[in-house]
């Protein structure tokens, strides 16, 4: 009472100058307090409802719904007749049925009597969720389609589309009549209509009828939803659903190519003049005239319609594209004549003497071209574009010396009283710079700013990844291209033989070596992307093929365009080496010219050293693919592949003796493997491109540095192309001998040496590399090639193979052989025996995978007798080795 009576003395302090005022203050509290002190009243005197939960049937059968009812508290009644339940618009319960069938009876006649109809899916949703049970004045089975909102269009059957409509309202959707942005699909039966047109534009997606009835044989799944995205793209309705095509004045190629695209898109081809047709795409620049007159419910398009279409992923609009036929010079000139006998021929009569006059103006006689407006001068022209080596035509032929000449502006150079042989090479660099800044901005403005732009309709049509992989670095190109034809314009502008051109491209020179080699040593890898995305993307083909029939483009591709950085380094390169020759020799640009030329050599050498590297640890990354277990410290930097040499083993050291082996040969080690005697299944990245299997199983990498001799071992009769590799292991004290024969007639086995000792004395920091090369006689190191590829032998080789499999399928362990005799030879040297060989070692302590077992006996190999370890050793050498 005190808080009240002060906030009243204090608004009467304030409102003194006006009584009526507090007053009404005071009867507005008053009004909140007797508002309040009603509502209090009201809700203690208003019972509490409780929910109540009826299970029909075999609802009260289901364990997981009679799980998810205790876990949200709602009690529950289990009955097999709804008609007991007279009491269900009690006022003390609020009652739910669960039906678990909504096709049966039960549901119509509790839908006679307005009941509150749930299904067991609906209410496991709200158990999961934590939610109470939804109010729903019709029957909800489920929560599929939750707070979608669904327009229907082209639908002439009531029952059909009545059907539609309860399925959705069973799966909680919201069906609008008209359509808004509010409404999140179009589920249409035609690509016709206002409301087709309208979503189109929006980018709601449109679906088939088929996709609601998909996601009721589905609405028993708790947690589907209709709206997922991957789901949702079965039912989309294609581009020309309802569409009967006809194609004319395209190539074979093409039209064929457009049936097929047309097919895929979900419409149907038919001949030209098939009265099935419902549209007839015409390419316009070769079509002058049809062929027929064509019927008033045929769309005569361009093929810029049938492109768009499958661009955004819906039929287009054919009021943008109607084909027209142009008219002809004569039709123009019997209009003309004959409007002069029309009422307003005095008019016209002057509209056409004005026309003739200007035309006898543009066709005098005259040295000079017709002046074009200055901002059409630096248009993107087709001309202009595609001829990057257009010379400017001579202005004045003969000496002569034009009459008047218009005042030098910034987009046109001046023309001199006589044209010098430097002035026109000058000329010739600065007009195909130009170009090629015209190409460069095509290319971002037509191709990369709209791919690259959000909210595109159908969803984007590349990944970014894809994207930065076509463009690269061609925004950076062309910065500062254009800022190097600025500064040739300027010299034009003000041209005198002293300006020095040379002077711009060195001060240029490092944003070059900066921006180049990235775009031109990827460039291959863009093509590719291309073409894997044309070929995988039906709407990046649909987007190629609409610009590149744009004048901008010149009817070129993308690939094509692209390829002009490629090309613009040598071009400018040829102009200035021109350029330096009709210079004179005191001229001060001539020094500059030269070492502007010099500049651009070195960025070309850079680039193709770059682009020399590039490819290297490419090569790099293709053998590390097609070798199985190679060592991921084979990826360096500073490492590249040299040579690679298809060889047979000619020993049993490394693998069997007969077996195919690979070298690599790189700037600092050799990797060894050899073939694989089972190919496994190919990898398939997340990305989806799949990699050919591994044909290769590794065997060691050996540096460089553990080559001590190569040996080059004399050609005999029963010794053929045969050479041997002394390698001394840091942990071993006696050599290794490692000996091969070459395959291939390339590369001649004196070059493959010498290339291997080279490096062999780069890695060892010596000079002197022929030092490495030793000649040996075959029956030294007793070795010859004479029984390696018989018959006997590829026998002997298949039944080591077939011993092997053997021996491992009837061993209960499944361990390799190598780690079984390496643990029965470590067992043997602690009891005083043999050890195993120094090739062993030496590769076994490059096998991580079986280097733990080196030393740990195996128990139920102990009592074995060594005669057994040695026949082994003898017998069954194909299986000391990895499989």
């Amino acid at each position: 009472m005190t808080d009240s009576s002060m906030l009243v003395t204090d608004i009467g302090r304030s409102l003194l100058g006006d009584s009526s005022v507090l007053d009404s203050k005071i009867i507005e509290t008053s009004k909140e307090n007797l508002f309040i002190g009603l509502v209090s009243d009201v809700e203690e005197e208003m019972p509490q409802i409780e929910t109540r939960v009826v299970l029909v049937q075999e609802a009260g059968k289901h364990e997981e719904l009679l799980k998810a009812l205790e876990e949200i508290k709602v009690p529950y009644i289990k009955t097999e007749s709804v008609e007991e339940f007279g009491d269900s618009e009690s006022p003390e319960f609020e009652t739910v049925f669960v039906v678990a069938d909504f096709q049966d009876s039960i549901l119509e006649n509790l839908c006679k009597f307005d009941c509150r109809v749930l299904g067991p899916p609906i209410v496991l949703h709200c158990a999961q969720k934590g939610e109470p049970l939804p109010f729903s004045c019709r029957p909800l089975y489920c929560a599929s389609m939750l707070n979608l909102v669904l327009c229907f269009t082209g639908f002439r059957k009531k029952e059909e589309l009545v059907k539609l409509v309860t399925l959705v309202h069973h799966m909680g959707g919201i069906i609008r009549r008209d359509f808004s942005s509010k409404v999140t699909h179009l589920v249409a039966n035609s690509t016709q209509g206002d409301k087709f047109r309208l979503a189109v534009s929006l980018g709601t997606p449109i679906v088939q009828a088929e996709w609601i009835y998909k996601a009721w044989e589905r609405r028993n799944e708790i947690d589907f939803c209709a709206a997922d995205e991957e789901f949702r793209n079965e039912f989309k309705v294609p581009p020309f659903q309802d569409c009967m095509l006809s194609f004319l004045g395209f190539s074979d190629e093409e039209r064929i190519n457009m049936e097929e695209m047309t097919k895929m898109q979900g419409g149907q081809y038919l001949p030209v003049s098939d009265d099935r047709c419902t549209h007839l795409v015409v390419e316009e620049n070769t079509v002058k005239d049809l062929p027929f007159e064509p019927p008033k419910k045929l769309y005569v398009v361009k093929q810029e319609w049938f492109w768009g279409s499958i661009q955004m992923d819906a039929r287009a609009g054919e009021s943008m594209y109607l084909f027209e036929k142009p008219e002809s010079p004569e039709l123009k000139k019997s209009v003309s004549q004959l409007s002069l006998n029309t009422p307003n021929s005095n008019r016209k009569r002057r509209r056409l003497r004005e026309t003739l006059a200007q035309l006898t103006r543009e066709t005098d006689t005259s040295p000079f071209p017709p002046r074009k407006r200055p901002s059409a001068e630096h248009s993107l022209s087709m001309g202009s574009l595609l001829d990057i080596s257009n010379t400017p035509e001579s202005s004045i032929t003969n000496g002569e010396t034009p009459k008047s000449c218009s005042k030098p502006s910034k987009n046109s150079a001046p023309l001199p009283a006589k044209q010098s042989a430097r002035w026109q090479v000058a000329k010739e660099l600065y007009q195909t710079e130009s170009n090629y800044v015209d190409i460069l901005t095509t290319i971002i403005q037509l191709f990369q700013v709209p791919l690259g732009k959000e909210g595109q309709l159908g969803g984007p049509i590349l990944a970014q990844e894809e994207i930065k992989t076509i463009f690269g670095s061609i925004p950076d190109i062309l910065d500062v291209h254009t800022k190097i034809k600025a500064n040739l314009e300027d010299l034009m502008i003000n041209w005198t033989e002293s300006k020095s051109i040379g002077d711009v491209i060195l001060k240029y020179s490092k944003d070059l070596l900066k921006t180049y080699p990235p775009f031109v040593n990827f460039f291959e890898m863009s093509k590719e992307t291309i073409m894997k995305c044309e070929k995988q993307k039906p709407r990046f083909h649909a987007f190629l093929k609409i610009n590149q029939a744009k004048p901008e483009c010149g009817r070129q591709s993308l690939a094509e365009l692209l390829i002009r950085p490629v090309q613009r380094l040598p071009s400018v390169a040829l102009l200035l080496n021109d350029l330096k020759k009709h210079t004179a020799e005191d001229n001060p640009d001539k020094g500059m010219l030269e070492r502007a030329i010099e500049s651009l050599k070195e960025v070309m050498t850079h680039i193709n050293e770059d682009k020399r590297k590039t490819e290297a640890q490419r090569l790099i990354f293709d053998v590390v693919y097609e070798v199985d277990g190679c060592p991921a410290n084979l990826l360096s930097s500073h490492r590249s592949l040299v040579q690679r040499l298809e060889t047979v083993a000619l020993g049993d050291d490394l693998c069997d003796r007969g077996e195919q082996v690979t070298l690599f040969l790189f700037n600092d080690c050799l990797e060894i493997a050899r073939k694989r005697h089972k190919v496994i299944s190919a990898f398939k990245s997340p990305h989806g491109q799949t990699r050919p299997p591994a044909s290769l199983k590794h065997i060691v990498l050996m540096p460089l540095s553990q080559i001590k001799k190569v040996l080059d071992i004399r050609e005999t009769e029963d010794c053929h192309k045969a050479f041997a590799l002394v390698v001394r292991p840091p942990t071993e004290q006696n050599n290794l001998l490692f000996s091969f024969q070459m395959t291939t007639e390339e590369p001649p086995k004196e070059d493959w040496l010498k290339m291997l000792c080279r490096h062999v004395a780069n890695t060892i920091c010596k000079a002197d590399a022929e030092n490495l090369i030793y000649t040996t006689d075959p029956d030294s190191i007793d070795i010859n090639t004479k029984d390696v590829d018989s018959t006997l032998s590829r026998a002997s080789r298949a039944i080591k193979k077939t011993s092997k499999k053997v021996t491992r399928a009837f061993s209960f362990s499944k361990t390799p052989k190598r780690a079984l005799r390496r643990a029965l030879m470590a067992h043997n040297t602690v009891e005083g025996r043999s050890p195993c060989s120094a090739s062993e070692r030496y590769l076994g302590s490059r096998m991580t995978s079986t280097s733990s077992l080196a030393g740990i006996p195996s128990p139920s190999l102990v009592n074995l007798p060594s005669m057994f370890a040695k026949r082994s050793h003898t017998l069954s050498r194909s299986t000391t080795h990895l499989i």
